[in-house]
């Protein structure tokens, strides 16, 4: 818990003086609030941040009203005999602000000090979302759950009493169920968190084990940043409904402070994970600044899609990778190019999947997400099991029909041929051989040379087997191999020529 004694000495590093003092010095500051010409709301709080004012009466005459025990104004010392009288009636102290100072800094100081040490009975504090929720479940007597833009928990009050079904699947699935989010845009519950900062009441529907919502939006200046679900069989009173509102601006200030430090947290993650994939000497310095365990660990490229429209989730998939502290979560990632790249420890393919499985579960439906998975790497080797992460996504382009992440250990050998096929395309295949030859002749004389020697190749010379595969008598395999050593020299019985004739094969048919 913080006082005004603190307040007070903390700012005075900052260019604040004060200047009357009519309460006790000891008295707690739990809130913040700022002064905005442009809102019409009223505004609650323990300190009042007098930005804009024409006065340091009006700034006064604010604070009290908000029922304030601070208030922080430009002006210098002393003050008046009106503006002290107006303190000393109104019970508010008067910090004032030396003109050259920046208001930005000074709030930033201001909700800081006050917000982070602030506490609940746990002896969480708001930098906590679930202790803010708790907070406000406590004012309004009612559960509370607070979300992000895509309906997803960010948190939720510890009163469970007679919670219904409805909050009890968000909660343990971390998120809104499909049916109830769909219900509430039927009923244009998100349009109007879209438009307007006003709570909304949402009726009961037994059939989706809800049995009733308040609920308000969350926003910075225009941009949504969540709402704030409040359990109720009928709307809020005027009183609580005023409670609801303004609390909505100190879970939006948490938010971007969250963000923000979020944000600065992935720069720096982000950065140091490209130096493991790019190579780095230090590797092992740089895994333990980024709290990861000396052992094995894996690549994964993941890339997503909504439609037609290429990486147009992509920030979604980073904002998910990266979404918790980094004890909460087991791998580092970094957002390069059109391709969000994650360290994940462990050399277990299956522990991969299923952390690309977690991934893709929390992303929209209409998202469709594509994952290719790297061979297990000690530190040094994180650069070749990036590039084998780059080049198994790359096979979802051969294999449209699969979501699923494609994992090196099992995909080696189609990446092998999709590298000879891209050196065939730079130009480094033999153009002449017995393959061109015949593929030519193939061409000109319609015959099927080039089919029967890859049948009878893959079928390890058995006349047999490659007969059935192509639908023909064994004596016809035979008669072909007779007449293709008329055009060109194969030398079957040489395992060189055999194993270069199966890879040039391979390479210049893609749909082998």
């Amino acid at each position: 818990m913080v006082t005004l004694d603190r307040l007070v000495n903390v700012l005075g590093g900052y260019g604040a003086r004060l200047c009357c003092c009519p309460v006790s010095r000891e008295v707690a500051l739990r809130d913040v609030v700022m002064h905005d010409a442009a809102d019409p709301r009223d505004l609650r709080g323990d300190v009042f941040l007098a930005v804009g004012t024409d006065s340091i009466v009006t700034a006064v005459e604010l604070a009290a009203a908000a029922h304030a025990s601070v208030v922080l104004v430009r002006g210098s010392s002393p003050l008046d005999r009106e503006a002290t009288e107006r303190a000393e009636s109104g019970g508010v102290a008067v910090l004032l602000v030396e003109p050259d100072v920046s208001w930005g800094q000074l709030a930033g100081v201001v909700y800081g000090l006050v917000l982070e040490g602030r506490e609940t009975e746990s002896g969480r504090g708001p930098t906590d979302l679930f202790a803010l929720a708790d907070s406000l479940a406590d004012a309004l007597g009612s559960a509370v759950t607070i979300e992000d833009r895509l309906s997803r928990v960010l948190a939720y009050s510890s009163r469970q009493h007679q919670a219904d079904r409805a909050r009890l699947e968000t909660i343990l699935g971390r998120r809104v169920p499909e049916p109830v989010r769909e219900l509430f845009e039927r009923r244009g519950v998100f349009g109007h968190l879209a438009e307007s900062d006003e709570p909304l009441f949402v009726e009961a529907d037994p059939e989706h084990g809800l049995t009733g919502r308040m609920v308000v939006a969350v926003r910075a200046g225009r941009e949504a940043l969540g709402s704030i679900w409040v359990e109720s069989d009928q709307p809020l009173t005027d009183v609580r409904r005023a409670v609801l509102r303004d609390s909505s601006r100190t879970v939006g200030l948490h938010l971007l402070r969250s963000r923000a430090s979020a944000d600065l947290e992935r720069q720096v993650e982000s950065d140091l994970v490209i130096r493991l994939l790019e190579g780095t000497p230090d590797a092992a310095a740089v895994l333990s600044r980024l709290g990861l365990p000396p052992g094995r660990f894996r690549v994964i490229a993941l890339q997503a899609h909504i439609g037609d429209e290429r990486h147009a989730a992509l920030l979604l998939a980073f904002e998910r990778a990266t979404t918790g502290f980094g004890w909460s979560r087991p791998g580092r990632s970094t957002l390069f190019s059109n391709t969000v790249y994650t360290v994940l420890p462990g050399d277990d393919v299956a522990a991969a999947r299923a952390w690309v499985g977690s991934i893709r579960e929390a992303l929209p439906r209409q998202v469709t997400m594509l994952a290719g998975i790297g061979s297990g790497a000690v530190s040094a080797e994180l650069p070749a099991s990036r590039r084998e992460a780059d080049e198994c996504l790359a096979l979802h382009d051969v294999r449209p029909a699969t979501e699923a992440a494609i994992a090196y250990d099992e995909a080696w050998d189609d990446i092998l041929v999709q590298r000879l096929r891209a050196a065939a395309a730079s130009g480094r295949a033999p153009a002449r051989g017995p393959i061109t030859e015949l593929r030519r002749h193939d061409s000109a004389n319609a015959t099927s040379y080039v089919a029967t020697l890859r049948a009878w190749l893959e079928a390890q010379g058995d006349l047999t087997e490659a007969a059935e595969q192509l639908g023909v008598h064994p004596n016809t395999i035979r008669y072909r191999l007779k007449k293709m050593a008329d055009v060109t020299e194969l030398r079957l019985d040489q395992p060189a020529k055999r194993l270069a004739m199966i890879i040039e094969l391979a390479v210049s048919d893609p749909t082998s």
